[in-house]
């Protein structure tokens, strides 16, 4: 009797550890632009979604949205998604650490590809420009971001003006979607950039991988 009573309680038990299983496993979000800051373009489940501020699609609900960063909330838990980062599934530790090492970017108009980021912890855009030797910074953004550049060193490069004296310098952090680099040498030119061009100083770090508009950066160390 006692056999044919444990059976059930052994079957129940299986149950209940497969539905908590399921529950864990979130849904697999990505942010993939916004609309002014009122909504958020999200990638959840392969399905894109627009998603208000205040609103909850399929689980997630959006926050807030501010400088290419969306805050979500899904299974009771806060989430802070990087604009153009791989998508990751929400609460699954590996797929987070796996976001942290992949950079996934759609070019947008005339072909670039361009993205939120962030220079020592200041917020910025950034273009990717392979023919860049260097992250490159106009003087008047690197001035907003409180860069030290002056300290560093003075060379002459060429641009569409002539040539003209710059500074290099070494960047502590560059972020890019999930993903952190240190160390990464940039150089400041005077005058205005629409973007700070994202150079190979940042781009040699990773495998570069394009399939038709959207591109692919793996980090190698």
């Amino acid at each position: 009797m006692s056999g044919a009573r444990l059976a059930p309680t052994g079957c129940l038990a299986g149950l209940l550890l497969f539905s908590v299983a399921a529950q864990a496993q979130g849904p697999v979000v990505a942010f993939n632009g916004s609309l002014g800051s009122k909504a958020a373009l999200l990638m959840i489940d392969g399905e894109a979604r627009t998603v208000p501020v205040g609103e909850t699609v399929r689980g997630v609900r959006l926050l807030s949205l501010a400088d290419g960063q969306a805050q979500i909330e899904a299974g009771g838990r806060r989430y802070t998604l990087q604009m153009g980062a791989s998508p990751g599934r929400i609460g699954d530790a590996a797929a987070v650490s796996n976001t942290r090492r992949k950079i996934v970017l759609s070019s947008g108009p005339g072909g670039h590809f361009t993205t939120a980021g962030s220079i020592n912890g200041q917020s910025t855009q950034f273009l990717v420009d392979t023919g860049a030797t260097a992250i490159s910074i106009s003087q008047t953004e690197a001035e907003r971001m409180q860069l030290k550049f002056l300290s560093g060193r003075r060379v002459m490069t060429q641009t569409a003006n002539g040539t003209v004296p710059a500074h290099l310098l070494m960047l502590d952090l560059v972020r890019v979607g999930d993903v952190e680099i240190r160390q990464v040498e940039a150089i400041v030119v005077p005058g205005q950039m629409s973007h700070v061009l994202l150079g190979n100083s940042f781009l040699t770090r990773f495998q570069m991988k394009r399939d038709n508009d959207v591109l692919t950066l793996d980090l190698r160390y």
